[in-house]
């Protein structure tokens, strides 16, 4: 598989996030063309502002593996990962993130700041735009409906 066609699994994640009414952001571990985890956003059904659906992706690959490093991995995400969640895939040691929508207000691989520049710090390779319009749209519906309610 390419990476549009790991990220309509991310996006599938997200949509599930859609109809439960959390922000539409889902996410997926994959190693040698498996997926090990696959999340998305559950901050307000899990009342935990550490709910992100990189970080339960991270945490059920880790869990799976045995092991914190996820350095032969590469995360799926539809939306740009926010400073928290790029410092734990940055700790986990994954290898490659390939994203959707950038975020300019909190992204952190390049949309708002991007911490692959601090000096000392793993360095993972970034792909943006991976399905970019798909996973932007599913965000800017669920912002719109939020508004309207």
């Amino acid at each position: 598989m390419n990476d549009s066609d790991w990220m309509t699994i991310a996006l599938t994640e997200a949509q599930k996030a859609f109809a439960a009414g959390e922000v539409p952001v889902g996410a997926l571990i994959v190693r040698d063309d498996k997926v090990l985890a696959k999340a998305h956003n559950r901050r307000e059904s899990m009342k935990s502002a550490l709910a992100h659906a990189e970080l339960l992706a991270i945490q059920s690959a880790c869990k799976k593996l045995g092991g914190w490093r996820l350095t032969d991995c590469t995360l799926y995400v539809t939306l740009e990962p926010c400073p928290m969640c790029a410092g734990a895939i940055l700790n986990a040691q994954i290898r490659r993130v390939v994203f959707g929508a950038k975020d300019e207000k909190m992204g952190a691989f390049g949309g708002f700041l991007d911490l692959r520049e601090k000096k000392g710090l793993f360095r993972t390779e970034v792909e943006p735009g991976v399905r970019e319009e798909e996973s932007r749209a599913l965000l800017q519906d669920f912002f719109r409906r939020l508004r309207e309610a």
